[in-house]
């Protein structure tokens, strides 16, 4: 039988009081972060622009865009809001290597809201779920995978976010709906029958990267409505002859992930918060810069030049050199080794200032960045999925320093307390294009912290908007 009718039957019967209590508080701690990335996105290019397009469209009032304001139909509002979220590429990272937050927290509050009386409990439930859902669609996907990267994208040139977040949201959708097990599984094949998402837009540096999340928060809540109403969709969805993994992804996948501890073991223990606001494939990097620059006390005017080590050169953080060293545009700085390492060693540290359209112009960073070099080292070999990082720096005084970092903060090995995430909420709230009050931020981060105890939804929506 196809996994997704073990998924749909999940997404139906597991409660809140069947969560355990370690992912109720990390979903609580997802939720935060992804509210607060959105809050520092909404500023950010394309985002403006969507949230005017959908609001050109009108109808029905169901649902808030947050920052904005108004009101518009909820399949319209999470993709908003969902593109907000991904726009600094700050957002948590799942198995996949997947951003399951973006997607599914997004739909939930616009189906939430649209249906209204939604409890804090039933929403955590539905995240928590859906973050799983995600991961295990990415989990499958890595560990049966055989092909090369298609131009050094670890998805095989898809956008995997969007991909399976047509998935999950539909999922997600579907049970805030009260779909029944036969209505949730039609959910999931209408989502697949959207489902897209591809890497060329990373490799030009495309605003459509930012999109991919909303296209798929989008579509998935269409899919659970249209279920609703009775349209059905491909039962065998996920592994059918021509079903997402044979026919997107030619048969290379693993099907143990998808349904092992269904509904015991949830995944979501195992995404990562981004303590950078670039992608999670830098930040080992930044890690072991960040170590040269504060142990030996490095100023920029004391760097000679910079080696980064790697296992593939032509990775496409790092290749091709001269653009990742000279970023065209904001996209391309946040998938680009060389520039977060430029960052640190200009500016000791790395934050969402050193990603943005004046950034990338900064000599401050562009010195540093011209004095990189990649340099192949075969013995670097971490666990599955993340490469450990390793950096020299030279000085003008003939000092020679190395640092490597193997695994990034944020995630089980290295878990982070809830005031790493609201740190992180606090700063990203101060790039919104509506600022909030130091009242207003401290009441959302109260009722994310409680959000258990939370009657309706809403309450926390209204102080978004």
């Amino acid at each position: 039988m196809d996994a997704a009718y073990s998924l749909a039957r999940n997404l139906v019967t597991v409660n809140y009081e069947s969560i355990p209590q370690d992912i109720v508080d990390i979903t609580k701690k997802q939720i935060l972060d992804i509210l607060g990335v959105a809050l520092g996105g909404s500023s950010r290019p394309g985002v403006r622009e969507l949230a005017e397009l959908v609001g050109e469209w009108g109808g029905k009032e169901e649902s808030t865009v947050l920052c904005f304001g108004h009101k518009v139909p909820a399949p319209n509002a999470a993709q908003v809001n969902a593109t907000m979220g991904h726009a600094l590429d700050y957002d948590d990272t799942g198995d996949g290597p997947t951003h399951p937050s973006v997607v599914i927290v997004p739909a939930c509050m616009a189906i939430a809201e649209r249906r209204g009386k939604v409890s804090g409990r039933e929403f955590i439930a539905a995240v928590a779920l859906g973050v799983d859902m995600m991961c295990r669609l990415g989990q499958a996907f890595r560990s049966g995978m055989k092909t090369a990267p298609v131009g050094g994208h670890p998805g095989a040139g898809w956008h995997l976010t969007a991909l399976y977040g047509y998935l999950a949201a539909a999922g997600v959708a579907g049970r805030l709906l009260v779909l029944d097990e036969d209505r949730l599984l039609n959910a999931l094949g209408i989502a697949y029958h959207q489902c897209s998402g591809n890497g060329q837009c990373v490799t030009e540096g495309a605003l459509t990267k930012r999109m991919g999340p909303g296209f798929a928060a989008r579509g998935g809540i269409v899919a659970a409505l249209m279920a609703e109403k009775g349209i059905t969709g491909a039962k065998d969805c996920l592994e059918g002859e021509v079903g997402l993994y044979n026919l997107y992804h030619k048969g290379e996948y693993d099907p143990k992930p998808l349904i092992k501890d269904l509904g015991k073991r949830f995944q979501g223990i195992n995404v990562t918060m981004k303590p950078y606001p670039c992608c999670k494939g830098t930040h080992n990097y930044v890690d072991a810069a960040l170590a040269l620059v504060n142990k030996y006390d490095i100023k920029p005017e004391d760097v000679q030049g910079i080696s980064v080590f790697c296992q593939d050169d032509k990775y496409f953080l790092l290749h091709p050199l001269e653009k990742r060293s000279c970023p065209e545009n904001p996209v391309d700085s946040q998938f680009s080794i060389p520039w977060a390492v430029a960052a640190v060693f200009a500016r000791g540290r790395v934050g969402i200032g050193d990603f943005t359209e004046e950034a990338i112009q900064s000599p401050d960073i562009l010195d540093i960045s011209g004095k990189i070099r990649v340099e192949v080292d075969a013995s670097l070999k971490g666990s599955e999925g993340m490469e450990p990082a390793k950096v020299g720096v030279t000085t003008k005084q003939g000092q020679t320093y190395v640092e490597q970092a193997d695994t990034p903060a944020g995630g089980s090995e290295k878990p982070l307390p809830f005031s790493a995430y609201e740190r992180k909420f606090r700063d990203c709230a101060s790039y919104s294009i509506k600022p909030l009050s130091d009242t207003q931020i401290d009441e959302v981060i109260a009722k994310i912290n409680r959000l258990e105890q939370l009657d309706d939804i809403r309450e926390l929506i209204k102080l978004l908007s």
